[in-house]
Order: C-alpha cells, then sequence, then structure tokens
C-alpha cells in the first residue's frame, strides 16, 4: 500500500498512522504512505473519504491526533507537535487560486518571496513566469486572464520560493471539464520542469489519471490501494476500487479449476483463486464469484454467434458505448469505433477479449 521509498535520501514525504477526528467522526483512520522526491502522487477518492483532511494535515492547518508527519525527513506533526505551515517549506495551490486581484501576475508570484533580495526575488519572478508560460503577461491582473492561465499563476506563486513539497486542492475543479485534462497534463509538465515533489487531491479519476504517478484510492479515511492507474483499472484490489475506478459491470461466475472460471459469455482464463474469495487450496467446480467486465473487454463482432441487444448508445466522438442486453436480460457494456452505429433494438454480435480476469467474491451467496 506504502508509496516505494528512495533507497539513498529519505522519502520527501512520510505520514505513519495518522489519525484525525472531528469530534466523534474519526476522518482519517491510521493512514501511512511515503512519497519520493521528484514524483507526483494523487489521493483520489469519493467526497467525505477523508482525502482534504489529509492534505491540511500535511499543510500544517490541521494537527494530527495520531502518528507522524515527516517532510524531507523532518517531524512536523505530532499529537503534541504542529510545525506552523510558514515552515514546513511547502507551497500550496488552492481550489480557487486565492489570488490577489490588486496585485498583477508578478505582484502575485512575488508576494511569497518577500525577505529574500530585490534582485532574487525579480530573478526568481521572471523564471517562474516563463517556466508556467506565461511570459507577456507579467504585468496583466487576475481578471484580465482565463481560467486556465490563473491557474498558472498560482501554481507559479506556490513553487517561486522552491518548497520540499508542492500541495495541490482539487485544482481543476473551477475549470470547464473539456480544459481539465489537456490543462492537467501541461500542469504535470510544469511540476516536472520546476522539479517539484507533489500532492494532489482529487474526486474526479481524470485529473488523476492526468496528473500522477502514483495514485491512493481512499475510503472512509483510508487508503485501499496505492499503485499506478494501469493497475488501478485492471487490477483493482477490492470491489470499491473496481466501482469506483473506470466503468464495468459485474457477471456472476462459476470456478471451473484454480485458472478458469465460466460467465453467460464463455471461459475466461486467469488466476481465479488468488481473488475468488473461498478456501484457495481447494478452490474447485461450484464455487461462486462476480467477474468484472470493462467496456473494453466486450468487443463488437459481426462474424460472432454470440448476440447482445443494444438498449442504450452514448456517442463519444470517435467511439460508442453501448449498453447491452444479454440473452439473460443482463446488461455488459461495450465500447465501439463510432463507424459501428447501431440503433436502439438492433442485435450486434460480440466476443470477449479479457486480459486481466477480475473477481470478487458474491455480494450475496446463491443458493
Amino acid at each position: 500500500m506504502n508509496a516505494p521509498a528512495e533507497s539513498v535520501s529519505p522519502p520527501v514525504l512520510e505520514l505513519s498512522g495518522v489519525r484525525q477526528s472531528y469530534g466523534a467522526n474519526e476522518v482519517v483512520r491510521g493512514l501511512s504512505f511515503q512519497l519520493r522526491r521528484g514524483a507526483i502522487a494523487c489521493l483520489l477518492g469519493p467526497s467525505g473519504c477523508g482525502k482534504t483532511t489529509v492534505l491540511r494535515c500535511i499543510a500544517g492547518f490541521e494537527p494530527v491526533q495520531a502518528g507522524e508527519i515527516r517532510i524531507a525527513g523532518s517531524l512536523v506533526s505530532a499529537p503534541r507537535l504542529l510545525i506552523p505551515p510558514e515552515r514546513r517549506r511547502i507551497g500550496m495551490v488552492f481550489q480557487d487560486y486565492a489570488l490577489f486581484p490588486h496585485l498583477t501576475v508578478e505582484g502575485n508570484i512575488a508576494f511569497g518571496l518577500h525577505g529574500a533580495p530585490r534582485d532574487a526575488q525579480a530573478q526568481r519572478v521572471v523564471e517562474s513566469i516563463d517556466i508556467v508560460g506565461l511570459s507577456g503577461l507579467a504585468r496583466k491582473y487576475p481578471h484580465q486572464l482565463s481560467g486556465g492561465q490563473q491557474q498558472r499563476v498560482a501554481l507559479a506563486r506556490a513553487f517561486a520560493p522552491k518548497p520540499e513539497l508542492l500541495l495541490l486542492d482539487e485544482p481543476f475543479s473551477n475549470l470547464d471539464v473539456d480544459l481539465r485534462e489537456r490543462l492537467g497534463q501541461e500542469v504535470r509538465d510544469i511540476i516536472r520542469r520546476a522539479r517539484i515533489t507533489a500532492v494532489m487531491v482529487t474526486h474526479d479519476q481524470h485529473e488523476a489519471f492526468a496528473m500522477a504517478d502514483e495514485i491512493g484510492i481512499m475510503h472512509e479515511g483510508r487508503i485501499e490501494q496505492w499503485d499506478g492507474a494501469y493497475n488501478l483499472y485492471h487490477r483493482p484490489a477490492n470491489r470499491f476500487i473496481a466501482d469506483f475506478i473506470g466503468q464495468g459491470v459485474f457477471l456472476p461466475g462459476a470456478v471451473l479449476s484454480p485458472r478458469q472460471v465460466a460467465i453467460e459469455l464463455g471461459v475466461l482464463n486467469g488466476n481465479i483463486p488468488d481473488t475468488c474469495g473461498f478456501d484457495c487450496n481447494t478452490c474447485g467446480k461450484g464455487c461462486h464469484v462476480e467477474v468484472l467486465l470493462r467496456p473494453d473487454d466486450v468487443v463488437h463482432d459481426d462474424a460472432s454467434r454470440l448476440q447482445a441487444e443494444v438498449v442504450h448508445k452514448a456517442f463519444r466522438g470517435a467511439e460508442i458505448l453501448y449498453t447491452l442486453k444479454l440473452q439473460s436480460g443482463r446488461l455488459v457494456l461495450a465500447l465501439v469505433p463510432s463507424h459501428h452505429n447501431h440503433a436502439i433494438g438492433e442485435r450486434i454480435g460480440i466476443r470477449l477479449d479479457v486480459d486481466h480476469v477480475v473477481t470478487f467474491p458474491p455480494q450475496e451467496q446463491p443458493a
């Protein structure tokens, strides 16, 4: 579950057994992870899972009731210790950017550099503006900038003092949906050029996938799985993650052997006992599971004798997401190139193309 630590230098960020409550409501429950230098990580989860509280604890805005937080090897939070935010060498990008409307772009960026020699401030402001690609806009005020440009100013202001750690709180939530993923990739490149270690929190998995090297899925105050986007999608550690990440449906299956499971659409090969949830030493025929099928596991094939009825379609430009009804009445999803434009009620041929067999114990035991 922990992010891998560097073997030579200490992790830039280390949380060990952190707990935090608001009254009787425990929102962070023994959370631990490490972040190596130069990594971009994301805490991803639904509203109320505790991810923003974790970020506030890292920043020093909230105390911890148990556990420790270390930044670059220095202890900054413990039950009777709270180093203030200004002494933690962190940069913060807030959800609403928190730019000063009466200051220009260069004025906003210079705000965090007070105390440094004037020449050094000016040089760092120029460097930061260049890194975020806002050259020529230094004298503009926030109201003269687009939302994406304001976000870049907030980012430049946060890393201008050269912090050990950059924290981003839902940084794209105020932007249009179409802009989020593109800007996420741009911000990732900016953070890479600035050689900053960063932690972001979001409830949007597309933002997390666009930005992060490492993603921690949070649920009820705990990290359920710390992994890359590929494994979270194709190798979810539990059913909550399988439901939360991507799209998919569950079909009932029967284990035929330690590496085979039968579902309505055919027989799948995979390491079934590792995830079936029963006595894996004796797992065999009669062991029931539920099998996760993603939209890319169900392939449109006109030549297939296996058919399903189109009950819904969502046009996505290059692709159409079809909801298909099987003979049993159960539904599956299929992502199909959009030149295959089928009508509601039409029956189309399908086949399975499953590289990762993901199974979980049934939510209700069969009779």
